[in-house]
């Protein structure tokens, strides 16, 4: 039988190999995806993210921990679709127009689908009239923006004022992020929060659902 507890071991120590395989043979037995990604795998990158916090684990160590839950959500992700699971909340995520930067912006997509929600990723360079088109397709909770270039910051902007036109920015939260935004700049362009790091980012996307 399948011991569970090596899969928040497995995500914890960024070992994907290990965490694919406690995933599979807990499936063969039929044990619920859901209680996998609930009580196994969603404590584990909480965990990660306090750590990260703490400074007692870096950028390098959230990637690999991020990447090992990533493959074992791969293989459950479908059967929670097939089963009609709804996640946690939807999120769309992207880099704004002008930016190529991703290592931040896949750290917080990554920790967010750790963290139960549907993640629709538009990548980098992103214009907001893709945005704004995502935010009218589907039922969006929240789009969380990333600059990694002062240059590129006006963007952020540019999608909120965007949003308003569109006649939906209350149909969704804001929220930005990225080196070097702060939450004076959020505050000015009218974003509904920010975070410096990427757990911050997950503790704003859950206040937002939960709200």
């Amino acid at each position: 039988m399948a011991d569970l507890s090596k899969l928040t071991e497995a995500v914890l120590n960024g070992d994907s190999r290990a965490a694919v395989a406690v995933t599979q043979q807990a499936l063969a037995e039929n044990v619920d995806p859901q209680e996998l990604v609930t009580n196994y795998m969603i404590p584990a990158m909480d965990e990660v993210g306090r750590r990260f916090e703490a400074g007692d684990c870096f950028v390098p160590e959230l990637l690999i921990s991020a990447r090992a839950m990533k493959a074992s959500l791969e293989l459950i992700r479908p059967l929670l679709a097939a089963k009609g699971a709804k996640p946690v909340g939807r999120v769309i995520i992207g880099t704004v127009k002008g930016d190529l930067h991703d290592i931040g912006k896949n750290l917080v997509a990554s920790m967010l689908e750790g963290a139960g929600f549907e993640v629709i990723d538009l990548g980098v360079d992103v214009a907001a009239d893709k945005i704004i088109g995502e935010v009218k397709a589907k039922n969006v909770d929240v789009v969380a923006l990333s600059a990694l270039l002062t240059t590129t910051m006006p963007s952020m902007k540019i999608v909120i004022d965007e949003l308003t036109k569109a006649g939906i920015r209350d149909k969704v939260k804001v929220i930005i992020g990225g080196a070097p935004v702060t939450q004076k700049y959020a505050t000015e362009i009218g974003a509904d929060g920010y975070s410096d790091n990427a757990n911050g980012a997950v503790g704003l996307a859950r206040k937002i659902v939960a709200a």
